[in-house]
């Protein structure tokens, strides 16, 4: 029927589009690593700065307008992750190092994954395509060398029906988050993705409530009545601009 087309994979095209994969690996690496040495609320106080980052490299980088409603949504969410982790922030230069490697990482593959989704010539499940086989590519040989392949090989209790449907279903939500991932940034921008990327967090930590009985505190409650503020505050600076827009048009 034709609904979906992939490409025959082509090593220049490969080439152009790995450093997305490139930098998502530093993102996941980096970000573990950070969460080793850095309490839970500095780290997200520290994923709101990176929204401030990829933010000025959008600006930079796509001549993208500085809407200043938009900055003011960026210092509530940052103001409130900064309070709400007031009681539990400690800075080592570890940290501090695995931190600033992260923002760059996940800055970089933001804005790379916006820059290669204009100029790449794929469609958007072509994109999905080399983004998973490059991800195999760099990753593969990393768990083999981990030994972490042996393990699941021996390991009786991984190859179960029950593990299968629970790993079938994660790739099968995954599949829909990296291809919604890759229309949001095409169709909108960084900096919109990294605000969407924020505003994850709110229904993460419901969801927790709801569904493994974690306890939401108050500092974390205090999080996500801000979060949400900025995420209303920068949804109305985008109306707004895009009103602006329509009205010179006309």
């Amino acid at each position: 029927m034709k609904w979906v087309e992939y490409p025959a994979f082509n090593f220049k095209t490969a080439k152009l589009w790995a450093p997305v994969n490139i930098f998502f690996c530093g993102m996941l690496f980096t970000g573990m690593a950070s969460l080793q040495f850095n309490s839970v609320p500095m780290v997200t106080v520290f994923k709101n700065i990176t929204n401030i980052i990829v933010s000025i490299g959008d600006y930079y980088c796509f001549k993208s307008d500085i809407e200043y409603m938009a900055m003011l949504a960026f210092g509530v969410m940052l103001g409130g992750a900064v309070a709400a982790a007031w009681k539990d922030i400690t800075i080592t230069f570890v940290g501090l190092f695995w931190m600033g490697a992260n923002c760059f990482c996940t800055a970089g593959y933001v804005l790379y994954m916006k820059y290669a989704t204009k100029n790449v010539k794929l469609s958007k499940f072509g994109m999905v395509f080399y983004n998973n086989v490059l991800c195999t590519c760099f990753l593969f040989p990393v768990s083999l060398f981990r030994g972490e392949v042996a393990i699941f090989l021996q390991t009786d209790a991984l190859h179960t029906m029950d593990y299968f449907v629970k790993n079938f279903f994660a790739g099968f939500v995954g599949f829909f988050l990296n291809f919604a991932s890759l229309n949001c940034v095409s169709l909108t921008g960084p900096t919109t993705y990294a605000i969407i990327g924020s505003l994850n967090k709110v229904p993460i930590a419901i969801f927790g409530y709801f569904l493994f009985d974690n306890i939401i505190t108050p500092e974390t409650w205090f999080f996500i009545v801000v979060s949400m503020c900025g995420g209303f505050l920068y949804s109305f600076a985008k109306i707004r601009t895009s009103h602006q827009k329509t009205k010179s048009i006309k």
